[in-house]
């Protein structure tokens, strides 16, 4: 057994009983967005909120143990993502990523981003064109020291 081996359980048991990550997350108390990369295998959970998860998704304790060990983060099966909606961000990140470092640095220095001290919030914004993804990132700035 594995993480991945968690991770397509938890998946197939999503998919199966018509789970919503919004209502996972609801009963694990913590944000859709954060919860689900959790479920997605990208966040370790503590024994509390494995225990909601593995009871949602019937792991076994076991299975549970696994949410949380520290995983292996960012893994895509390929270096180029080929999935059409992961690739747009790729996409998103190779056209603007130039203007997020500018803008990034004019504004607060040398510096980056924090992946880690960081939150999202993904919420549909309705559009007479056509309905919008909209979401909002906010990481920790961290500033390169001289030393």
């Amino acid at each position: 057994m594995s993480r991945l081996d968690v991770t397509e359980k938890i998946i197939a048991t999503k998919v199966a009983k018509g789970i919503q990550w919004g209502d996972v997350a609801k009963k694990v108390g913590l944000s859709k967005e954060w919860t689900t990369a959790a479920c997605l295998g990208q966040m370790t959970l503590d024994a509390r909120q494995a225990g909601i998860v593995g009871e949602i998704f019937g792991l076994s304790d076991a299975e549970q143990k696994w949410l949380g060990v520290v995983p292996y983060k960012g893994s895509l099966p390929t270096q180029v993502p080929t999935d059409p909606l992961i690739y747009r961000f790729y996409e998103l990140v190779s056209v603007y990523g130039t203007t997020f470092k500018e803008l990034i640095h004019e504004e607060f220095g040398d510096g980056i981003m924090s992946a880690i001290d960081f939150k999202m919030d993904l919420q549909r914004e309705p559009n007479d064109a056509g309905d919008r993804v909209s979401i909002t990132m906010s990481g920790k700035f961290l500033p390169y020291k001289t030393y």
